[in-house]
């Protein structure tokens, strides 16, 4: 699975929108957005707070997987 369709499914799963997954990221929707469309990658410090939000909120271990095997 894309890292793109991963994010968009985080997302989706926690009912947010792109605005409110920025929100929760600490970082602008049009990151989000360039993330969904795979026009570009998170960050390392993106990553990192995508892969504890899906810690917290008990999301599927291969979604975490796949942000933390981000090259």
């Amino acid at each position: 699975m894309k890292i793109s369709e991963v994010i968009k499914n985080i997302r989706l799963e926690l009912n947010l929108s792109q605005e409110g997954l920025a929100r929760e990221l600490h970082v602008g929707f049009t990151s989000v957005n360039r993330w969904e469309n795979n026009k570009a990658k998170p960050n390392p410090i993106a990553r990192h707070a995508l892969a504890e939000l899906c810690k917290r909120n008990c999301l599927r271990q291969d979604w975490i997987e796949s942000l933390e095997q981000i090259n």
